[in-house]
């Protein structure tokens, strides 16, 4: 019996991984350039964290939890996103009291949500994200964003577009959710049962359907910028003239709804403009959430953050002919010929590999040719070849295989040797 692998899951394979490896190398590296230091979560949590969390109104909790019951009886669900989690191990290790404030934290893990799997779009998938929480200046919302723009500018894409908005104070938002009920309301019975069901309960969702968006009403749907009040107005100019201080490029679009219900003040997403990359453009997307640590029993604290998908950063990369600069070879092959030869070579290779030098030996007991083919599989940078008789010598011949360059080395002073030349 054949057992497949779950849908909308991949397996990421050797030569597949070392791209993951690098990319998330370059976004903590630039994580801890601005001070970001990592947290980790739990995969599962508390279903409750999510449905106070995210909203109960979003089609994460309605529709793509994984949600399950344990032996105990508790409700616990994978987690779907990452920032309801941070937010939960802020308030119950008390991070909120730390002298050093804000507090700045960046992590990377799977989510998972059933949905339809689709080109970049996983049921399982990994995301990377960025939080800080404890500060209400808009200079950290610019922050945050230049961050995420570094990320993927440093990573070598060039076709992108970074999309703000403001979705205002619970003033502002409250002002303008009553014109958009008024707005929806005469004719609701137009639109799907999900935008029939937010009406009351979140109108501001149902600018975010995808089954309706082409209804002549979203078009002429209220915009939240003629609603927000002189405080939010205030703070979301800030914000832009911060990013134009930063060089960050941007574009206002009051039409711009992330989809959870913890957002207030600034939203954005990141887009890519790459021919071919396909019809969902959104990259990256996140904002300020005030409100959602004192939801999940905290002190009040403002928050903001952002979260991608390293699925799809690949998929912009690959839209865009960017090749990473993968190191894929190797520093030392190592070819034994006869039973003595091939004893000495196992204690040799663990001798340069306490060095710090990436090696490998042949394990099949392989004739001289199909060793140094596995050598040029490997992409050795040199090769070490001894025998019977180069062992009785106290010798072994080094080969460079980039020059085909040869010398017999002094076994004694061979590790010495091999690092001198790899340092060069």
């Amino acid at each position: 019996m054949s057992i497949q692998i779950p849908r909308g899951t991949q397996d990421i394979l050797p030569g597949v991984v070392e791209k993951w490896q690098y990319v998330e190398e370059v976004a903590k590296n630039l994580c801890h350039a601005y001070q970001y230091k990592e947290i980790r979560t739990p995969i599962f949590e508390s279903s409750d964290l999510f449905t106070r969390g995210v909203g109960d109104t979003t089609d994460i909790v309605q529709k793509e939890m994984y949600m399950f019951e344990d032996r105990g009886g508790r409700s616990l669900a994978l987690r779907p996103e990452g920032t309801a989690s941070v937010v939960r191990s802020f308030v119950g290790n008390k991070m909120f009291g730390n002298p050093g404030q804000p507090v700045k934290l960046y992590y990377s893990g799977p989510m998972f949500r059933y949905e339809r799997p689709q080109a970049g779009r996983y049921r399982q998938f990994v995301q990377f994200g960025v939080e800080a929480l404890g500060s209400e200046d808009p200079a950290i919302d610019a922050e945050v964003l230049s961050l995420a723009m570094g990320i993927y500018r440093e990573l070598g894409l060039k076709q992108l577009k970074l999309v703000i908005n403001s979705l205002g104070d619970s003033g502002s938002r409250n002002a303008h959710r009553e014109a958009l009920i008024n707005h929806f309301k005469p004719r609701i019975s137009e639109f799907c049962g999900d935008c029939q069901n937010r009406l009351e309960k979140n109108p501001l969702r149902i600018l975010d359907c995808k089954k309706d968006r082409d209804h002549e009403l979203m078009s002429s749907a209220p915009s939240i910028l003629e609603y927000l009040n002189d405080e939010s107005r205030e703070y979301f100019e800030k914000v832009q003239r911060y990013l134009s201080d930063m060089d960050v490029e941007f574009e206002v679009d009051p039409t711009l709804v992330r989809g959870l219900d913890y957002y207030n003040h600034t939203a954005f997403e990141i887009m890519s403009n790459a021919e071919g990359f396909g019809a969902i453009t959104t990259l990256c997307g996140g904002g300020r959430y005030n409100g959602l640590v004192e939801e999940i029993g905290g002190p009040e604290t403002p928050g903001i953050g952002f979260a991608f998908s390293i699925e799809r950063l690949l998929s912009a990369l690959e839209a865009e002919g960017v090749n990473l600069p993968i190191n894929e070879g190797i520093d030392l092959f190592i070819v034994s010929l006869g039973d003595e030869a091939k004893d000495y070579a196992v204690k040799l290779l663990h001798k340069v590999r306490r060095e710090g030098i990436a090696s490998e030996k042949d394990y099949l007991d392989r004739k001289l040719k199909a060793q140094f083919k596995a050598a040029d599989r490997c992409k050795a940078k040199y090769v070490a070849v001894i025998g019977e008789n180069e062992l009785k010598e106290n010798k072994i011949n080094l080969k460079d295989m980039a020059t085909g360059e040869q010398e017999e080395v002094n076994l004694d002073h061979f590790v010495d040797r091999i690092k001198g030349k790899l340092s060069k």
